[in-house]
């Protein structure tokens, strides 16, 4: 008698499991057979998309002062028949685009002109300025003329290397982007165009940023469960807070420095204050390793001019660093990031190995996420393991029973 196979669903999953592994399979090798279309395809899609990606960009940055703006224009000093509701929002989005566009109108127009013009002009009085440095040296060391030697071979090799540099690197970069973005035509066009479709984008999302999460929020719940998706909001919340408090605090922090070291080069009649300006505000957003960073480029270009103005300026960087990593630095972003030292220095070193210095500058935000989210679930496994999952215990630890899972700490 022949005996009636009985259907059982079991093989239904052992048999879309192994088709998708089948699949998955032939689409991996299918990329690495035609990586270099694959590559060429994703290249240009993402080109296409570049002008939305600028825009969620911008979303996400004027996000917080576009709340700022909102909050005041609908305060009970401001509100009135007009100052309210949707007119407060679409008024706060209008003037944080505008200062978006008189940040990049300054940029463009203002500072990279100068910051040009201040790169040339050493270029071109290099060798006035070595030969001011060297005489400085060879009066401060006559009486140790094997010191005064010693000293001379350095700034010959480094002057060679430096003018290597700046003529044939800095300044051919810089003329590049001034002409990209003032005279290049079609580079021009398509900056401008992005930016364009950027703001436009930006605008529409700020206007209904709501609509946009919930939009999110109905995705997130329909495609996972409930803990799930719930694990996920936390999550991304979390991470919101984590970079958007460490950037737009990193770069109010930075303004300010730049703006201070703009002001007290001027009343000390520094030479090219602007560019040394904003070396210093902009290489300050890199945490630890910034401030010196901007510090040794600035002190050498002033050096070059007026070796005592470039101690003098040494004094003032030391002293401004002071002020910013325990006055305003705190105040900005808080007194930590919810890591130690040791753990920002990790995380500066390994984004700026992997990805230069946009790594040095995510790297802390990033890394505050990694660990924060190995520190929990390390938690969630010694809750499963019916174990305490505070350090002090784990500082005093002797050993754990295996049978009993009693902890025994040092006498």
């Amino acid at each position: 008698m022949r005996r009636r196979f009985r259907w059982d669903k079991k093989y239904l999953y052992w048999g879309i499991t192994a088709f998708l592994v089948i699949a998955g399979g032939l689409l991996f090798y299918t990329l690495l057979r035609y990586f270099p279309d694959v590559s060429s395809g994703w290249n240009r899609f993402m080109l296409i998309l570049s002008p939305f990606v600028l825009g969620a960009v911008l979303t996400y940055l004027l996000t917080p002062m576009t709340k700022l703006f909102e909050r005041i224009l609908s305060s009970k000093r401001m509100k009135n028949a007009l100052i309210k509701g949707k007119f407060a929002r679409i008024t706060a989005v209008i003037l944080s685009e505008i200062v978006l566009l008189v940040i990049l109108t300054a940029f463009v127009l203002l500072i990279l002109p100068q910051l040009y013009s201040s790169v040339e002009t050493i270029v071109v009085n290099s060798p006035d300025y070595y030969n001011k440095v060297t005489a400085w040296v060879e009066l401060k060391l006559e009486d140790h003329p094997e010191l005064e030697d010693y000293v001379a071979q350095g700034l010959d090799t480094v002057s060679s290397q430096l003018m290597d540099m700046l003529k044939n690197q800095l300044l051919p970069s810089m003329g590049n982007l001034l002409s990209s973005v003032t005279s290049g035509v079609f580079a021009a066009v398509k900056w401008v165009y992005n930016l364009i479709i950027g703001i436009i984008v930006s605008i529409y999302l700020l206007s209904n940023r709501e609509i946009a999460l919930a939009g999110f929020r109905k995705f997130l719940y329909s495609v996972f469960s409930i803990e799930t998706a719930e694990k996920l909001r936390a999550g991304l919340s979390f991470v919101d807070r984590t970079f958007m408090g460490f950037l737009s605090g990193k770069l109010l922090d930075s303004a300010i420095i730049g703006l201070i070291c703009y002001i007290v080069c001027l009343i000390l009649k520094m030479p090219y204050t602007l560019l040394i300006s904003v070396i210093v505000g902009v290489t300050n957003i890199i945490p630890f390793f910034g401030p010196f960073i901007g510090a040794v480029p600035s002190a050498f270009i002033i050096l070059l001019v007026n070796p005592l103005k470039a101690l003098v300026f040494v004094i003032f960087i030391v002293i401004l660093q002071q002020v910013d990593g325990n006055i305003i630095g705190p105040k900005i972003l808080g007194s930590s990031v919810g890591i130690n030292g040791f753990w920002i220095l990790f995380s500066i070193i390994v984004g700026g190995g992997l990805f230069g210095p946009i790594g040095m500058i995510l790297g802390v935000p990033v890394f505050v996420v990694i660990y924060t989210a190995v520190g929990k679930l390390v938690d969630r496994r010694l809750k499963g393991n019916d174990l305490p999952q505070d350090f002090d215990t784990y500082i005093k630890l002797d050993y754990v029973d295996p049978a009993t899972r009693e902890v025994y700490l040092k006498k």
